[in-house]
């Protein structure tokens, strides 16, 4: 392959990897959307929240705040101001 060839072929690839994303991105917002109206687009997952506090000679103190309720969503995605339930269920702890 000549020069001009493979730099053209790495733009089509980058453009069609964009394009696979919206799309992708797209689709998983309709299917939330569908799931919201039949009920099923949200679930609540338990966080525990620590407290991350500095001390001296930079140092740091975490203490266990409390565990709270979650929203999150149904979907590959994070959609507007909730978190996708895949993420949220591997990611537990949250620092404060």
């Amino acid at each position: 392959m000549r020069r001009g060839t493979l730099g053209r072929f790495v733009k089509l690839v980058a453009l069609g990897l964009i394009a696979a994303t919206l799309l992708l991105y797209v689709v998983d917002t309709v299917v939330l959307q569908i799931r919201v109206k039949h009920g099923t687009g949200y679930r609540v997952v338990q966080v525990n929240q620590l407290l991350a506090t500095p001390l001296k000679g930079q140092k740091e103190e975490f203490d266990l705040m409390d565990s709270s309720p979650v929203t999150c969503a149904r979907s590959i995605f994070p959609q507007p101001g909730v978190p996708a339930c895949w993420w949220l269920e591997r990611h537990t702890m949250q620092w404060q």
